[in-house]
């Protein structure tokens, strides 16, 4: 009987052990969330849009610093690379 007893507690402690885990990654909650396929696609269509701004609106301030800062070479006459900088704000305005 007491091997029984502690096979019973070993494995009550095992049982808490993945209990307090499961709580602490809300499991329950993710698991629910999947269960639900509208609710799932809804949530992953937000995402989606708002990656796709924010990765929208990153990239033109990032040109827009990278064109400043070539015009601002430009600007210093340096022999060679202005040439070159030149070029790439030329084509850079042209299709804007």
């Amino acid at each position: 009987m007491s091997k029984k007893s502690d096979r019973e507690e070993e494995l009550i402690s095992k049982i808490d052990i993945i209990n307090k885990y499961i709580m602490k990654n809300n499991f329950i909650e993710l698991s629910e969330i999947l269960g639900n396929t509208k609710k799932m696609l809804l949530r992953n269509f937000f995402s989606g849009i708002s990656k796709g701004i924010g990765i929208g609106i990153g990239f033109t301030i990032l040109t827009a610093i990278l064109v400043y800062f070539l015009q601002r070479l430009v600007r210093l006459n340096i022999p060679v690379i202005g040439e070159y900088i030149t070029d790439i704000v030329d084509i850079v305005e042209k299709n804007k």
